[in-house]
């Protein structure tokens, strides 16, 4: 929740694709840029996975402009198509023959019609001529002559379904596979037609099986799949290629494959496949919410296309074919002649020849190799958007620029390789356009967001806190700017004041650029040990220094932090003294005071001028502490509330005071030395000093001295101990104080 709350607008901005992606997919909103992209990916996929490789099982005898230069223009004396079919069953020995043509109107090339009504008026009375013609007319009647080529022999022919006729029919269709009282009411979006053109009757009598050879031409003109099943009237029937593969199996009945888990069942409208059975067995034929399957292109088609064996009709009709080179195979015959109009746009080819995509459907049942778009391919796109753009969502707020590039390409390499791994290993075709629009437009939004929106607040932050924190603290806080800011605000924090002692000294004996550099320099060392320990600058009030540890960035160990600052800044005084005495410069002295409390922390100040500052009586107190460090000769008073969370530091308390308006006494100490650091004869005397404390503030004035003079004798050059024997002395001649808690009080500032 916090998180939520945190980077909300961020993900909402992310979200918006989402939403965009969801309404297409569901089609409240179609986006057709997203149908066209995946149309693209669809036929880039398409084209690189194809085998290329020859189906040596089909065969198509191609109505080719060699053919039509050699045997005339289209259409055909039927008697020559008589004699290329018994050519095929009879010299080739072909297994299946299928017709990508229809023959719609009665062949009248032989002349048989004009010679009748000859016979019947200006040669009725010819003598012999209506017995001539009798003998003729099995021979003159093509038609006949075709029709009895095609008895009895593995021959489907085609026909065409039509929607743009008005209804209009011609021919007779052959019986359908599947009537409607199998669907069992089920609304199954079947694709229908008004009309069709089919064969004439006595060619469709001879030759009864038959399918339509119509293809499904997309929104942009491109032809990528085939229906299996079409309607008509409330009955259904079967297309060229589903035809001719039943044929080659051994015409198993049609029936609608139900999903057959029972939940999926009971909700589920559309066909999952079709089925078909024989002898108790049953092949399944995937198909998709029109009962249409995608086109397995092997290849780029045509003559030199490399998927099938393109023969010349021509060479057929002639016998330039050897006997038996068709043997068993499966035969197709269509036309790749331009002006005979069978010609695609298609994925993998703009002029791809209409035969051969039924070649293409053949092949792909005959190896189970049948790629389908699912009816519920839009469930499984509205779960995949909702999955990767949650993800997207609430993760790329979190992350930096580098971390949220790779997991945008992590979410987009996972969408393209389920996708392309059902394809290719279930034969799924599956929406992945709106998925990977959607994954990198709601990148391009958040990082947008976080450069324009995100990253001027941090630039705002990094500018605003720039001259009070470390650089490390602002790049710390500029990864979430949202927790940061000037607002007024209690916490326990620990303030330090710094005072250089002997400025006034020194600023009567140089030039005030000498002065100037010197301070600047003095001021510059301190400062970087400060923010090297990731203290906050306060501000700078002449010859002192205000810092505070634990804000704006919170920090648990801010009073070690403070401590070990303290201590680092009085060494680097002392070396700095060094090198004043090498240069005959005066040196300088420090009086720092520690103190950790509740503070007031935040942007305070006038209209006119404001800072970063921390306020309240532990900031006073911190204050008064460093004035009382040149009273006890030390350079780091640190008050009891630092001490007790920095146990890390050995310490000798140097008193209780009471401090000006504070009534309550508070504890003072003095950090010596990091406690692993600690001297065996710090720790002799650290036990002494206790002993003095004890016996000072029970007023036992000549145990303390006794003890005094060991100190001095182990330490004679420190203050303190001199202090305390200047204390005894004075208050030996004082009666006892049962009232005395052994504190200090100083009534200054």
């Amino acid at each position: 929740m916090d998180l939520l709350s945190k980077h909300w607008s961020r993900i909402a901005v992310t979200l918006i694709p989402l939403v965009f992606a969801l309404l297409h997919a569901s089609g409240v909103l179609r986006i057709g840029v997203l149908q066209r992209l995946d149309d693209i990916i669809y036929d880039a996929r398409l084209r690189a996975t194809m085998p290329r490789t020859l189906d040596d099982r089909i065969v198509i005898v191609d109505i080719d402009e060699k053919s039509l230069a050699e045997v005339g223009r289209w259409p055909w004396g039927r008697n020559k198509l008589a004699e290329l079919v018994d050519d095929l069953f009879e010299r080739q020995k072909v297994a299946l023959l299928g017709f990508d043509v229809v023959f719609a109107e009665t062949d009248e090339s032989s002349g048989l019609k004009r010679l009748r009504q000859l016979a019947q008026s200006e040669f009725r009375d010819q003598p012999g001529f209506t017995d001539r013609l009798n003998q003729l007319q099995g021979a003159l009647d093509y038609d006949a002559v075709f029709a009895k080529s095609l008895e009895k022999k593995p021959v489907v022919m085609g026909y065409y379904f039509t929607s743009d006729r008005d209804g209009r029919t011609s021919g007779v269709l052959p019986a359908p596979v599947m009537d409607k009282q199998v669907l069992q009411g089920r609304p199954i979006k079947f694709t229908s037609w008004s009309g069709y053109g089919s064969n004439i009757e006595q060619i469709a009598k001879a030759a009864p099986m038959g399918g339509f050879f119509n293809s499904i031409t997309e929104g942009d003109g491109v032809v990528r799949s085939i229906p299996l099943i079409a309607e008509y009237k409330g009955q259904y029937y079967e297309s060229l290629s589903m035809a001719m593969f039943r044929m080659l199996v051994g015409l198993p009945s049609v029936e609608p494959g139900f999903p057959q888990d029972r939940f999926i069942a009971r909700n589920y409208q559309g066909l999952e496949s079709i089925l078909l059975k024989q002898g108790g067995k049953a092949l399944a034929v995937p198909v998709d919410d029109r009962v249409a399957t995608l086109v397995p292109f092997r290849g780029p088609g045509g003559v030199n296309g490399g998927s099938f064996k393109y023969i010349s009709a021509a060479d057929l009709i002639s016998k330039r074919l050897p006997d038996g080179a068709l043997k068993d195979k499966i035969v197709l015959l269509g036309t790749t002649a331009p002006g005979l109009l069978d010609l695609r746009v298609t994925p993998v080819g703009e002029t791809y020849p209409g035969v051969e995509t039924h070649a293409n459907v053949i092949s792909g049942l005959l190896d189970g190799k049948i790629f389908v778009k699912p009816d519920y391919a839009v469930g499984f796109e509205v779960v995949v958007l909702i999955l990767s753009g949650l993800a997207l969502a609430f993760a790329l707020p979190l992350l930096s620029a580098p971390r949220a590039v790779a997991a945008s390409v992590t979410v987009v390499a996972a969408l393209v390789g389920l996708n392309f791994w059902l394809y290719l290993g279930s034969g799924l075709v599956l929406p992945l356009a709106s998925a990977l629009v959607m994954a990198l437009t709601a990148f391009a939004l958040n990082m947008s967001y976080g450069y324009f929106v995100e990253s001027r607040s941090k630039r705002e932050l990094a500018n605003l806190f720039g001259t009070y924190v470390p650089p490390e603290l602002v790049d710390e806080m500029v990864k979430d700017p949202d927790s940061y800011s000037m607002k007024a605000a209690n916490k326990e924090l620990t303030v330090m004041f710094c005072d250089m002692r002997g400025f006034t000294k020194m600023s009567e004996q140089m030039e005030p650029t000498q002065l100037q550099e010197l301070l600047n320099g003095v001021f510059s060392r301190l400062t970087d040990l400060i923010r090297a320990n990731r203290g906050t600058i306060d501000k700078y009030m002449g010859d002192c220094v205000m810092a505070f540890w634990g804000a704006p960035v919170d920090t648990p160990n801010h009073a070690h932090l403070a401590v070990k600052t303290s201590m680092e800044m009085a060494n680097a005084v002392r070396k700095l003294n060094e090198e004043h005495r090498a240069k005959g410069i005066p040196e300088i002295g420090i009086g720092i005071g520690l103190n950790t409390g509740p503070m007031c922390v935040g942007d305070m100040g006038s209209d006119i001028r404001r800072s970063y500052t921390v306020i309240g009586d532990s900031v006073n107190l911190g204050s008064r502490l460093e004035g009382l460090s040149k009273t006890y000769g030390v350079d780091i008073v640190v008050s009891e509330a630092t001490r007790k969370l920095a146990p890390d530091f050995a310490w000798q308390e140097l008193d209780r005071v009471r401090v000006k308006g504070k009534e309550q006494a508070v504890a003072i100490y003095w950090p010596l030395a990091p406690a692993d650091r600690v001297e065996k004869a710090h720790t002799e005397e650290l036990k002494t000093w206790s002993s003095v404390l004890k016996a000072y503030r029970a007023q036992d004035w000549d145990q303390a001295d006794v003890q005094l003079l060991n100190l001095q004798r182990m330490n004679a050059k420190k203050y303190l101990y001199e202090l305390y024997a200047q204390r005894v002395a004075s208050m030996r001649s004082l009666p006892f104080d049962p009232e005395w808690d052994g504190a200090t009080n100083f009534e200054t500032k």
